[in-house]
Order: C-alpha cells, then structure tokens, then sequence
C-alpha cells in the first residue's frame, strides 16, 4: 500500500458534530420575529443542511420581501445575537456533542498529513458560538462557512482550498473527506469530487445516505468502522 495522501477533513455542525437543542432555530425565529414580525418567516421549510444566508433568503421571500443583501445580513447580524443568549439556555441533555465525534476530531488531529477543519453553512461566528458550549470550537483551524458562499458546494470548496494550504499542497493532491448529516452535505463533496462519510445523528438514517451517495454512512461515530473510514478509507 502506497503512502497516505494529504487529507483535509470536513466537518459539519448541526446534526453532524451537534446538537443543539433547537437553538439555532429559535435565534432564526426571534430575528425574523424583532425585524419583520414574523416569528414564523421560516417554518414552511427544513432548514436541513441549507445555509444560514439560504435561510435567511427563502425566508424574506417566503413573507414578501425581497431579499436584498443588506436585507439579508440584518437577520443575520440579529440571528448572531440571540444565537448567543439562546445557547446558554439550552438543558446540557438536549444541548451535546455526538457521541465519538471529539474521539475522531482529536485522533486526526494527531496524526501527520490531515488537516481538520469545518463545513458547514453556519456563518463563522454562529460556528463559534455553538461550538464553544461543548469546548471544540479551537480544534478547527480553518473551514467553509455559510459566510464563505451560500451555495454549500462553493463554501466545502472554498475549506477544501484552505485545508490544503494549511498542508503546503495542492489541492489536487489532498483526499478531501465530508461528514455530514443530510444529503445536501453528501451532493456538495460530489460537487467537488470529495468523500463523504454520512451520519444519522440527524434527520437522515445511514441507509438513507448511503442512497443519496455517501461512501460511507453510520448510526454514529463509536460505530467501529467509522474512525477507519475517516482516517484510512476503508
């Protein structure tokens, strides 16, 4: 067997590394509820595995505005600050890390060749606020946010790219691997023709994955193929 490639990893937050009790959405709910008056500018969608700036778009449209950028980043910049009141509220049972996955972060991280970062459609700062509460937020250095691009296959290019550099590499050289929760994670790595290792700590089974293209998908992370298949490809 030939010598390892340089490998960036990819982690998604919500439903992937976290969850986290609903705050998210509550935050979403109480922005649209201070600027537009409607508290329930997003509940005819699933914000599963959409970007927040995609949320954020579909919303005004879905209640008649139009979704100018300034428009836009004014929910956004509301959304952050009950983003932060709302994550301390959360109950420690409802609010967590998935099981094995700071296992996995950590294991990564010692190893030679891999670069550790995010991918996920959370702006930069609302990446920060849900990670801190279960103390991981520093294990990731670099990452695609939803404030990168808010099409997810761009942003999970743009990680790609800074995972690489992190390397010394190309990009061209790097096994890029994403784990995710929904098949919108598993459709932006094939739209950079990365790995994508699925897990059904969301809303979405493994089977369920694996159907969408996942190379990869488990129940969650202490599955014991999970680690191999992250580290080694197999």
């Amino acid at each position: 067997m030939g010598a390892m490639r340089p490998t960036v990893l990819l982690f998604d937050i919500d439903g992937t590394l976290v969850t986290t009790g609903g705050a998210g959405r509550r935050a979403m709910n109480l922005a649209f509820q201070k600027l537009h008056g409607r508290p329930d500018a997003c509940d005819s969608f699933s914000m599963s595995g959409m970007t927040d700036r995609a949320i954020v778009r579909k919303a005004l449209d879905t209640i008649g505005v139009h979704p100018s950028p300034e428009a836009i980043s004014a929910v956004i910049d509301s959304y952050l600050q009950f983003l932060a009141e709302e994550v301390p509220r959360v109950d420690d049972r409802d609010y967590r890390l998935h099981p094995g996955m700071r296992e996995a972060v950590e294991t990564a991280l010692s190893r030679k060749g891999f670069a550790v970062g995010l991918g996920t459609g959370n702006v930069r700062e609302g990446a920060r606020i849900k990670l801190e509460r279960v103390r991981i937020h520093d294990r990731f250095s670099f990452g695609g946010f939803g404030c990168d691009h808010e099409d997810r296959v761009e942003l999970i290019r743009h990680g790609a790219r800074g995972g690489a550099a992190l390397l010394g590499v190309p990009l061209e050289e790097c096994r890029v691997v994403v784990i995710g929760d929904t098949p919108k994670d598993v459709a932006a790595a094939k739209g950079i023709g990365a790995t994508c290792i699925g897990v059904g700590t969301g809303s979405f089974t493994p089977e369920a994955l694996i159907a969408s293209g996942a190379e990869y998908a488990f129940p969650d992370f202490t599955a014991r193929e999970a680690l191999a298949a992250l580290l080694d490809g197999r």
